[in-house]
């Protein structure tokens, strides 16, 4: 009889478990999928939930900035081209024609790979210029180095550059029996003012040593000693007292600026 009960009342609470376990909900056993998974069941507006990946490749879609017009495109592209049509000494920021051999009447003048600069950086040179790659280069360092910050936001910044010299034949302030001028060699160029995006102009020879301009001028004329080889103004002779001397001639004891 014993037997018998311990048999007839395992019975019953195995039936009773089954049971309890038949009532509850088939979703308390199984665990819900996680968002984004990919058999993630779809959501009640009837949209499948993304993937990981999906979500990232829209978020890139919405961070990236939109794309230009055409019309801007095609003038970019205009431009680009332009720039490098005119663009000498393997630099786009040197504008300006190749010229080839530049013969002098003297033995020690001339150029071999001559070009004629209209612009460096941006600024407009008043005339085109003569000169050799190496003089274009250093110009074109100092304009962006050394006068831009110099002149900042005065007049609106810099425009032009007031070229009153460049390669001439000559000897040294066309003095007889002097030696060859450095713009006999392609190697020098000569600055008498700074055109301002206002129309105004810092002149050497009326506002060296004067005020604020006086400042910026003096300023600039520091800046080309490095880039240049030799620097001349007001201060080294009577003959510079209405313009910057730049040249590319390289001394012994580095440069010579005055």
């Amino acid at each position: 009889m014993r037997v018998a009960y311990t048999v007839i009342c395992g019975l019953l609470l195995c039936m009773i478990g089954t049971a309890g376990l038949a009532s509850a909900p088939e979703t308390s056993l199984r665990p819900m999928l996680r968002p984004g998974s990919a058999t993630a069941p779809e959501l009640k507006t009837g949209r499948p939930v993304q993937s990981k990946e999906a979500q990232s490749k829209g978020l890139m879609r919405a961070l990236r900035p939109l794309l230009r017009p055409r019309s801007i495109r095609r003038e970019a592209r205009q431009q680009k081209k332009l720039l490098k049509k005119g663009a000498v000494c393997g630099d786009l920021s040197i504008q300006g024609q190749a010229v080839g051999r530049v013969p002098g009447r003297l033995a020690a003048c001339g150029i071999n790979d001559a070009v004629k600069i209209s612009a460096v950086n941006g600024v407009v040179l008043s005339q085109k210029a003569v000169m050799n790659c190496q003089t274009a280069q250093a110009l074109n360092t100092w304009v962006k180095t050394g006068l831009r910050p110099a002149v900042g936001n005065q007049g609106g910044g810099v425009s032009s550059l007031r070229v009153v010299a460049h390669y001439a034949c000559r000897t040294r302030n066309n003095r007889k029996g002097a030696k060859i001028s450095e713009h006999g060699k392609g190697n020098a160029i000569d600055i008498a003012g700074i055109g301002l995006k206002n129309g105004s102009e810092l002149t050497v020879l009326s506002d060296w040593g004067r005020g604020k301009d006086g400042r910026i001028l003096k300023k600039a004329h520091r800046a080309a000693c490095g880039p240049f080889g030799t620097v001349l103004g007001p201060k080294a002779d009577r003959f510079h007292r209405d313009h910057f001397h730049l040249d590319t001639a390289r001394h012994r004891g580095g440069a010579y600026c005055r």
